[in-house]
């Protein structure tokens, strides 16, 4: 199982934005050096909150001293810029970091950059879908390629730099469940990005949106990769759940403030119509499916989340800033020293497992050696 960050990134309008993106770059080093596999960065341009507009530009500034964990943009609001662009752009990074980018694109969510591009709603899908199509073909084709469309028409372009990777860079997009993603996803071999909280579209159970992948993928003839499933989530650890909450209460109310401003008040919902003024820091998590809490509360999680899902490739953890970097660098490292290991196979559960056995015999008055000082065979099983 992999483990992911994504970060919008989100962050009080009061605050100096030249320190807060400092602040973004040293959460992907730490990442980095923690051991995560991925850190997602996304793409806005209005609003005050989110104040990344070219997230490219930071991850290459990551890169500089991040040497492993992967890269990826999450997510390039395609509809704002040309296929090539997008391509060529993410082809450059990709060699920047020596094959480490990820491509995730979507169709803008934020209401204030829709109202700043006087783009139609109706329209974005539909462009999103094309422009993915066309991004594709760009990557993969080493001839030139014409494409007249709905939203982009040109002729004979190609890029003169394809991706490090091959036979491209992957491709990643976020869906709750929306069928004509899904079949997207699974026709293209993309990396999914699944919100924890929300069931799919149209009622479709978490379980049950994977057939739709598979779908997808055995039309263009692929075979569906669950490695490629990322379940999207927000935890926040401490020693105790009472310091936990304690820590992040009043951030993740000013933050839902935020997002209940631009229209995402359902989100937090505990039941339809529920107002931002009847919230609390409880009634939030529980509608998302967050976690606030110890270690063992996001491993019970995550086991639960296998379970229901039959099971999935990673965890992707959304970055914010309800508290201070600090306590926020101490939460992420106790997930890494704590959580990963359970599920990553990096040696938890075998060490773990050791233990036990050592201290079986020692509760059993085993010794390990006998009377005369050589190794006993009961201590060597």
């Amino acid at each position: 199982m992999k483990f992911s960050f994504f970060m919008m990134p989100m962050h009080d309008p009061r605050e100096n934005p030249t320190l807060a993106f400092q602040r973004d770059i040293a959460l992907i080093q730490l990442a980095d050096k923690l051991g995560f596999d991925e850190f997602y960065i996304g793409e806005h341009h209005s609003g005050g909150w989110e104040t990344m507009p070219a997230p490219e530009m930071a991850l290459a500034m990551a890169a500089a001293n991040a040497h492993r964990i992967r890269l990826g943009t999450s997510v390039l609001s395609v509809p704002f810029h040309h296929p090539f662009h997008v391509a060529e752009r993410m082809c450059f990074l990709d060699h920047l970091t020596f094959g480490r980018a990820i491509l995730g694109v979507g169709p803008c969510s934020l209401v204030t950059d829709k109202m700043l591009f006087c783009m139609d709603d109706k329209a974005l899908y539909p462009m999103l879908h094309e422009a993915i199509d066309v991004i594709v073909r760009l990557l993969e084709s080493d001839e030139p390629i014409s494409h007249s469309g709905q939203f982009w028409q040109f002729d004979n372009m190609r890029l003169q730099l394809r991706s490090y990777q091959r036979p491209r860079l992957p491709l990643a997009l976020p869906s709750a469940g929306t069928p004509a993603n899904l079949d997207l996803i699974g026709r293209h071999g993309m990396i999914w990005l699944s919100p924890a909280g929300r069931t799919g579209r149209g009622g479709i159970k978490r379980n049950e949106q994977w057939a739709l992948v598979e779908k997808g993928a055995k039309a263009a003839g692929r075979t569906a990769d669950r490695g490629n499933w990322r379940v999207v989530t927000n935890m926040y650890l401490a020693e105790t759940r009472e310091q936990a909450w304690a820590d992040i209460s009043d951030g993740l109310m000013r933050e839902t403030k935020y997002m209940s401003s631009i229209g995402f008040e359902g989100h937090a919902a505990a039941y339809p119509g529920q107002r931002y003024d009847e919230f609390t820091p409880q009634s939030i998590v529980a509608a998302r499916n967050w976690v606030i809490g110890t270690p063992d509360d996001a491993i019970a999680w995550i086991e639960g989340m296998v379970e229901e899902t039959g099971g999935f490739g990673g965890v992707m953890l959304t970055a914010n800033e309800w508290t201070s970097f600090e306590k926020i660098s101490r939460s992420v490292e106790m997930f890494a020293r704590y959580v990963i290991p359970r599920f990553a196979g990096r040696g938890g559960a075998s060490l773990g497992d050791e233990w036990q056995r050592t201290e079986s015999r020692w509760r059993d008055g085993v010794t390990g050696f006998d009377a005369k000082g050589r190794p006993s065979n009961l201590w060597r099983g």
